[in-house]
C-alpha cells in the first residue's frame, strides 16, 4: 500500500513538471517557440531548349554541379550549318542595302548621258533626212512613201531620246526611299535570324542553372530529345529552406529576419542557425505532415526559414525542429527583418 502511494506521488510530480514545462516554458510568451517542419524539396527538371540528338553526357547521378557547368550537349552540325546559311544571307542583304543606299555609280550615270547624246544625234539626223524628203516631194525624184518613212523615223528617234533622258534622271536620282527601306528591313531580318541561329547553337549545350546534386539521369547518349524534354533532375542545395507553420496566437513572437535554431532527429546531429525569411499573409489549415489531433482544425501561417548549411548536412524532406529565441525584453531594440 505504501509503495502504491509513493508511485502515485511520483506520477503526480512528473505530470506537474510536464504541465509546467508545457504551459510555462514551451508556450510561455517569455520562452522559446518550438515549431515542427521539414526541409523543402527543391528540384528542377533540366532539358535542352532545342531539339536534337544527345552527343555527350558529362555528369551522372550523385554528382555535384555548380552554376554554369556544362552537363550535356547535342550534335551541333545542324546548328552550325543553319548559322552559316543565315550568315551568308545576311551578307547578301547587306550588299543589296549598300547598293540601294549608295545609288547609281558615276560610270552608270556617265553611260546614261552618253546614250542621251547618241539619241540626240540620231534625232537630229532624222530631222535632216525628213527635211530632204520634204524638198524632194516637190520633184519627180521624191515620193510620199519616202516622206512618210522619214517622219516615222523622226518620231521614233524623238521617243528614244525621251526614254534615254528619263533613264538619266533615274540614274541621277538613285533608288526610291521605299526600296531603300525595304532593303533595310531585309537586312534587319537577316541580323535577327543570325542571332536566333547563334542562340540555338549555344542552347545545344545544357548548362547547370545553380548549385545542386544530380538526382537522376533520365536520357542516354544517342537519344533524340525534344525541346524542354527532361534529361536530368537536379536537387538544389543552396539556399536551404525549411518550411514550418505557426499558429495565429504566436504570430507576435516572430518577425522576418529573426534568428532561429534548427535541430534534426539525427543522434548527435549539430544545431544549425537560420533566419525567418518569409511569413505568409494567408492562413491555412495545418498540413497533415505536421498536424496533431489537437491541431487538425487549427489555422496556421506558413514560414520559410533560410538556413546557413555550408556543410550540406540537411537533406531535402528531412523533418526538423525550429526553435526561436525568446522575444527581446522591453526597451531592447529589435533588428529590422531582412
Amino acid at each position: 500500500m505504501k509503495s502504491k502511494r509513493i508511485l502515485l506521488l511520483v506520477l503526480l510530480i512528473a505530470a506537474g513538471a510536464g504541465g509546467y514545462w508545457w504551459f510555462y516554458l514551451r508556450n510561455s510568451a517569455n520562452g522559446p517557440l518550438i515549431l515542427q517542419g521539414n526541409v523543402e524539396v527543391r528540384q528542377v527538371n533540366l532539358g535542352f531548349k532545342v531539339a536534337g540528338r544527345i552527343e555527350k553526357l558529362f555528369v551522372d547521378e550523385g554528382d555535384a554541379v555548380v552554376p554554369g557547368q556544362k552537363l550535356a550537349s547535342l550534335e551541333k552540325v545542324y546548328f552550325t550549318d543553319a548559322l552559316a546559311q543565315v550568315r551568308a544571307q545576311l551578307e547578301q542583304a547587306a550588299a543589296n542595302y549598300d547598293k540601294l543606299r549608295n545609288g547609281s555609280r558615276p560610270e552608270e550615270i556617265a553611260q546614261a548621258r552618253a546614250v542621251v547624246a547618241e539619241r540626240e544625234a540620231a534625232l537630229t539626223n532624222a530631222r535632216v533626212i525628213q527635211q530632204r524628203a520634204k524638198a524632194l516631194i516637190k520633184s519627180p525624184a521624191g515620193s510620199q512613201k519616202s516622206l512618210d518613212d522619214t517622219q516615222a523615223a523622226e518620231r521614233q528617234a524623238d521617243a528614244l531620246l525621251n526614254s534615254a533622258r528619263q533613264a538619266l534622271r533615274l540614274a541621277e536620282a538613285g533608288f526610291r526611299k521605299e526600296d531603300i527601306a525595304l532593303g533595310k528591313g531585309q537586312l534587319d531580318e537577316r541580323k535577327v535570324a543570325v542571332e536566333v541561329a547563334g542562340r540555338n547553337l549555344a542552347d545545344a549545350d545544357l548548362i547547370a542553372p545553380s548549385k545542386g546534386i544530380v538526382l537522376s539521369r533520365v536520357r542516354e547518349v544517342g537519344a533524340i530529345v525534344g525541346a524542354g524534354e527532361t534529361v536530368y533532375v537536379l536537387s538544389l542545395t543552396t539556399p536551404v529552406w525549411v518550411r514550418t507553420y505557426v499558429s495565429e496566437p504566436d504570430l507576435g513572437r516572430i518577425r522576418p529576419g529573426q534568428e532561429v535554431q534548427i535541430k534534426t532527429d539525427t543522434p548527435g546531429g549539430k544545431t544549425l542557425t537560420g533566419k525567418i525569411g518569409f511569413i505568409s499573409t494567408t492562413a491555412e489549415f495545418t498540413p497533415k505532415t505536421v498536424e496533431t489531433t489537437e491541431l487538425r482544425t487549427s489555422l496556421v501561417y506558413r514560414l520559410r526559414i533560410v538556413v546557413n548549411d555550408s556543410t550540406g548536412f540537411l537533406r531535402q524532406g528531412m523533418p526538423v525542429t525550429v526553435i526561436t529565441e525568446p522575444p527581446a525584453k522591453k526597451g531592447t531594440p529589435i533588428a529590422s527583418g531582412s
